[in-house]
């Protein structure tokens, strides 16, 4: 039997600082980064999803960054096949793979070896969802997805998120089948990857949310508003779209909201998505908690992820 492929992951909520952990790490470890982030995937998206610079990655080869014009569809399904490529190749190189990112799906999904049936999609129906959401808000989809897909209906109702409600239900219309049947029969298959799991978090929720607003005005400062008006006069894809930062300062192009709400309402979507996110992250009881408020610095933090994955590497 093959001996399971050591990864490690390193996950939490935006604006935690996952990215200068998981580079530290990769400077100790000989490792290389897997990006996890549904949205750093996109060119010309730069700042909006506050990618890495050349600077932040010290040297560090990034993969799944950068690479698919925001016109064309990407799913959980390519990402994996994607993100498996990539370890087969880093471990091939003698070097240790860590998956960094914000959209658990993704991470949960390749971790747990999840096997998806060929990709199905059908941009019209999504793009008829999107207009439902934006006119109607996000309760009649959920009732809509209540009525074919309870199961996933039960799981998406907490935390509400638009984004994974529009892609069961597209996935029920091109298929006739639940996702969550989907997803309990591609389980089936072992995972070949052992991996350590660390998550970054503050204790105090404030402190993120604080971390949050100033990162929403350093992208101000680094012109946002620029970006965003070219993005949205720009041809996008159903899951590029979703992106934060970029629809939620459309009113103030077409001049129907002052810029200060529209910034307001950013960091508010924002916060609600790292909560999102935490929801997520803390129904896997094998991730390694470290609350970045706890520690006097970066780098008794950084000490403690090594302690951690040391620890998981020899005796997990």
């Amino acid at each position: 039997m093959n001996q399971p492929i050591q990864v490690i992951s390193v996950v939490g909520p935006t604006a935690s600082g996952k990215t200068r952990l998981a580079v530290e790490l990769a400077k100790h470890f000989n490792g290389e980064i897997i990006s996890a982030d549904s949205m750093q995937i996109y060119q010309g998206m730069a700042i909006a999803t506050a990618k890495p610079t050349q600077e932040e990655m010290q040297g560090i080869p990034h993969h799944l960054i950068d690479f698919l014009p925001p016109d064309q569809t990407y799913s959980v399904a390519l990402f994996v096949r994607d993100a498996a490529r990539c370890i087969q190749d880093i471990t091939a190189r003698g070097k240790l793979p860590i998956i960094a990112g914000g959209t658990g799906l993704y991470v949960d999904s390749l971790l747990n070896h999840v096997q998806f049936r060929e990709e199905q999609r059908d941009e019209a129906y999504a793009a008829q969802l999107r207009e439902e959401l934006l006119q109607n808000g996000v309760e009649p989809l959920l009732k809509q997805l209540w009525e074919v897909d309870a199961a996933s209906a039960e799981r998406l109702s907490a935390e509400k998120n638009p984004k994974r409600i529009i892609r069961a239900l597209e996935f029920y219309h091109t298929t006739g089948t639940a996702i969550t049947e989907q997803l309990a029969l591609s389980k089936q298959t072992p995972s070949p990857y052992r991996a350590v799991k660390l998550g970054l978090n503050y204790k105090d929720r404030q402190k993120l949310y604080d971390r949050i607003n100033r990162r929403v005005d350093l992208m101000l400062a680094q012109g946002l508003q620029e970006e965003a008006q070219r993005v949205l006069a720009s041809p996008l894809s159903c899951t590029s779209v979703m992106a934060i930062g970029y629809k939620e300062l459309a009113t103030y192009f077409k001049e129907e909201a002052a810029l200060e709400e529209c910034i307001e309402k950013l960091k508010r979507e924002t916060r609600r998505y790292a909560k999102r996110q935490l929801t997520w992250f803390r129904r896997d009881k094998e991730i390694h908690w470290l609350y970045a408020d706890e520690y006097d610095s970066f780098e008794e933090l950084y000490a403690a992820a090594v302690q951690t994955i040391n620890e998981g590497l020899v005796y997990g």
